[in-house]
């Protein structure tokens, strides 16, 4: 490699200085560099990590690669390339060198280009637009339970009756049980940066052992309309159903961040359950949210069922809803006033034109 000529080098400050934490962020004249110092050797990449263009001098040191903060994508502090087995994913490299006067020097341009391995894009990111068929209808079940040892669960007790109606009415159905999934928690992408929250999730871009994935296939992709049951608990829906949907964060944030939506012309309704009271506040954060990423409600959305507080006795609890011809007439007829709102929806064809979103403005 040819010695750069010393016009071409920028002091980017006392090298001690540098010399102090590990890695940092530095401006090189009208760009960001992420600066290394580690077994007595300085080192000089891009500060924009090739995913999604994440800050690399704010990540930290592994060995010697630095880790983007975002999404944990690595690349050799020196020379840029990815680490083993994704050598040409790279991105660009600064020569650098300690100068007079104890003053850390940098290559004003770099020396080494990026590099992008090709990715075949992820099977979510196709087109959302419907295919052909009869009305599809998906139930998302959010108990928790010990697989090895299953009890009786009423809200996906009252899910099955909807889903087998809706198959006597002619639809295609599909049952997902978050119980029997393997999925991470939300790492909160979104509070990093706005764009750090990918679509689809990183987590499931980058863990092919995350499981939610089918949430994703059906929620935006399959299903026309989707039944999601959760119980009670503490007032509150399931503890599943709380990791399920911050996840589905990034359905929403399509939104915020570059005006596309997902969801259209799609149905949601709900089934809620509980040995305790709080209904009427599980229902309205359901609503909510289904209807904040795209979702429309059918009149009447939700059956719901519960003892009350003072009448808490699971055992009678169950064996009610088990044994209740009305609540189950109340989950076929919550199915099939979701699939004929559906019905209508797809009939007129609404084009997939911009939505204005009140309250809420893209990011630029």
């Amino acid at each position: 490699m040819t010695e750069p000529d010393p016009a071409e080098w920028v002091d980017v400050g006392a090298a001690e200085d540098f010399k102090k934490s590990p890695l940092r962020e530095v401006k090189l004249g009208d760009r960001l560099v992420a600066v290394s110092w580690k077994d007595g050797r300085f080192g000089v990449i891009s500060n924009v990590c090739n995913h999604v263009g994440g800050p690399l001098g704010k990540g930290r040191l592994d060995g010697e690669f630095v880790v983007c903060p975002w999404h944990q994508y690595k690349f050799h502090r020196c020379t840029g390339e990815g680490e083993p087995g994704y050598e040409a994913d790279k991105v660009p490299a600064y020569t650098v060198r300690e100068g007079e006067g104890g003053r850390l020097l940098v290559t004003a341009k770099p020396t080494s280009k990026r590099g992008h391995l090709p990715h075949e894009p992820h099977p979510l990111t196709r087109s959302t637009d419907r295919m052909p068929g009869p009305l599809r209808v998906g139930g998302i079940s959010t108990t928790a339970m010990d697989a090895r040892n299953p009890r009786f669960s009423t809200s996906e007790h009252l899910l099955d009756a909807a889903l087998e109606h809706a198959r006597a009415l002619g639809a295609e159905s599909r049952l997902i049980k978050l119980n029997e999934l393997n999925f991470r928690h939300c790492e909160g992408y979104y509070s990093k940066a706005a764009k750090a929250c990918t679509w689809p999730c990183s987590i499931t871009a980058m863990d092919r052992d995350d499981q939610l994935d089918g949430v994703y296939e059906m929620a935006v992709h399959w299903a026309d309309i989707l039944v999601v049951a959760t119980p009670i608990r503490w007032g509150a829906a399931s503890s599943l159903y709380y990791k399920m949907v911050e996840r589905m964060n990034c359905i929403q944030n399509q939104i915020t961040i570059n005006n596309k939506v997902l969801i259209r012309n799609k149905v949601a309704a709900f089934i809620i359950t509980g040995g305790q009271d709080g209904i009427q506040s599980v229902a309205g954060q359901m609503m909510g949210f289904f209807s904040e990423i795209g979702f429309l409600l059918p009149q009447f959305p939700f059956i719901a069922h519960s003892l009350g507080w003072e009448a808490e006795d699971m055992e009678r609890n169950v064996n009610f809803v088990a044994e209740s011809e009305h609540l189950r007439a109340g989950a076929r007829e919550l199915v099939a006033r979701g699939m004929e709102m559906s019905r209508c929806l797809l009939e007129r064809e609404i084009a997939h034109a911009s939505i204005e979103r009140g309250g809420r403005k893209a990011s630029a």
